[in-house]
Formats: C-alpha cells, sequence, structure tokens
C-alpha cells in the first residue's frame, strides 16, 4: 500500500520524501567539512611554521650573546690579559672558551639549551666535533659563501632546532696559538699537548658555533592554540548552521508548505481555501501571487462553466 503525505496526495510505491532541509543541511555540511579540512591544513602549517620561526628567532638572539661575548673578549679583554700567569695558560682570553662558559649559566636556568663551537682539529678535545657537527662544518668549508645552517633533530627531550654559524680564522692573533707548537704558548702545550689545534690557516673555516634549542614546549603550546583554535571553528560553523537552518524554516519551507498545502486543496476541489500571499518581493512572494491569480482564474471559469 503506497503512503500518503499529509496533504492527501500519495507517493509512488516504495518513493521515499527526501525534504529541502534535509538536502541543504547535506550540501551545507559537506562545504563545512570540506572547509573545514583545508583549514585544518593550512592552518595546522601556519601554526607549526610560526612555531618552528618562533624557536629559530630566540636561536638567532641567543647566538647574536654568544657572539657579543667572544667580540668583548677579543677587543676588550684579550689586550688587558696576559695568555700565560704564573706559568699556566689563562683560558680565559679564548673567545671560544668565554662564549662557552657564558653559556652555561643559560642552560642551567633553561633546560635542553646547548652551545657549543665544535672544531675538526680544536686544542681541547672535548671541542672535536662529533659526526653530524662535522657535516655542518663541512658544509660551511664546501662553500664560503654560506652564513648559516639550520636543521632539526630528534633528541631523548624532544625535537631540537639547531642553528650554526662558521667559525673562520680571521685574526692574525689566533695562529700565534694553532699555527704550529713551538710558536704557541709553553703553558697551552702543558695543558692540552702538541698533536691538536695546529696547522689553522688565515680565513680558514675551522669550525663552528652550533646552538641547539627545545621545541618540545613551542610545538605544545602551538599544539594547543590549533586544538582551541578548531574547536572555536567547528562552533561558529555549528551556529552558522543552526541560524541558516532556522532562516530556511522561516523564508523558504514554511511558506512552501503553505502554497503547496493550498495547491493540493485546490486540486482536490476544495473551495474553501484559505488566501496566503507570502509578504516580500523575493521568488517565494512571487510564486503564492501567481499561484493565487490562478486560483482566481480557475475559480472564475469553474464559475462560467456552472452558470
Amino acid at each position: 500500500m503506497s503512503e500518503r503525505r499529509p496533504n492527501g496526495i500519495a507517493d509512488a510505491p516504495g518513493e521515499r520524501i527526501v525534504g529541502l532541509r534535509f538536502k541543504f543541511n547535506l550540501v551545507m555540511l559537506a562545504a563545512l567539512a570540506a572547509g573545514l579540512l583545508i583549514g585544518a591544513v593550512v592552518l595546522n602549517r601556519i601554526v607549526i611554521g610560526n612555531a618552528r620561526e618562533e624557536v629559530l628567532q630566540n636561536a638567532r638572539i641567543m647566538m647574536a650573546a654568544a657572539n657579543a661575548i667572544r667580540n668583548y673578549t677579543a677587543t676588550d679583554l684579550v689586550p688587558l690579559m696576559p695568555l700565560e700567569r704564573d706559568g699556566k695558560f689563562v683560558p680565559q682570553t679564548v673567545p671560544a672558551f668565554a662564549a662557552q662558559k657564558n653559556f652555561r649559566e643559560i642552560q642551567a636556568a633553561f633546560a635542553g639549551f646547548s652551545y657549543r663551537e665544535a672544531a675538526l682539529n680544536p686544542t681541547n678535545l672535548s671541542d672535536r666535533a662529533q659526526d653530524w657537527e662535522a657535516d655542518i662544518i663541512n658544509m660551511f668549508r664546501n662553500d664560503a659563501a654560506r652564513q648559516e645552517v639550520i636543521i632539526e633533530r630528534d633528541t631523548m627531550t624532544g625535537p631540537a632546532l639547531y642553528l650554526a654559524h662558521p667559525i673562520v680564522v680571521k685574526e692574525e692573533a689566533c695562529l700565534a696559538c694553532h699555527s704550529a707548537p713551538p710558536a704557541a704558548p709553553a703553558s697551552m702545550i702543558h695543558d692540552y699537548g702538541s698533536g691538536n689545534g695546529f696547522g689553522w690557516k688565515m680565513n680558514e673555516t675551522i669550525g663552528a658555533q652550533i646552538l641547539s634549542i627545545p621545541m618540545t614546549l613551542t610545538l605544545k603550546l602551538a599544539h594547543d592554540a590549533y586544538i582551541s583554535f578548531l574547536i572555536t571553528l567547528v562552533a561558529v560553523f555549528a551556529v552558522v548552521a543552526i541560524v541558516l537552518n532556522v532562516l530556511l524554516h522561516y523564508l523558504v519551507i514554511a511558506p512552501v508548505k503553505r502554497v503547496s498545502a493550498m495547491a493540493d486543496a485546490v486540486s482536490l476541489g476544495h473551495e474553501d481555501v484559505e488566501t496566503y500571499i507570502k509578504p516580500g518581493k523575493d521568488e517565494i512572494s512571487s510564486l503564492s501571487v501567481s499561484f493565487n491569480r490562478m486560483r482566481h482564474s480557475l475559480d472564475h471559469a469553474m464559475q462560467m462553466l456552472k452558470g
């Protein structure tokens, strides 16, 4: 047995009514889902990019601070301090020593931060470059115009960003300690030996300043902000969907239902059908006016046939 619509018109067997509201919501849901997906992907890239740029900016500030210590030591302290005192080498006269010692204070306050001046042939073997650090140094040696290398590595505490700048021999004073063992202070040979840290040449890249900053906290904050934004975006979409459904009901569906009910009643021969004209100048208003004109024309024609 066929189903019957509320207005009395029977549907075809097996026919399922798909309302305008359902179709509208289906299209709107698909559009919102596509927009949310695209927005989520784009936003994720922006958030991660901004977080990485923030970490990189902090790294550059700290690198500038390390260079300030190196320059201060080389230009202001070295002329005032002897290389040897009481027969012992004075490491405070070495810019690299001063920069790394200063950064240890920062490491004590900020866990995961580190600064090294790694070299392929250092005087102090604790400064010898590891394999991955040697790769960075060789990048600078193979490309003299390159002044910065940025890499990301996974560490035991999470991802970290590494910023590296080349260390180039630019001062003749450096060769006083690193050209050949006979030219170096005897106290330095006594402390570090004569097998390392020699043979350096002017304008040679002998190492790299390598600064690392952990990204875990910054990425977590970025991720939390990303999730909060997505929740807000979904909430806004939900409010928009509700508002559009309300407008759809009062501006489209309800008037169309009234006009449809009038049409069904007139088609069944009812004479006491309530007149309905939707206020306004939109398409549905025009439809209601046209239907009532047709209805009056039909009534007039029926009256003529009866007379």
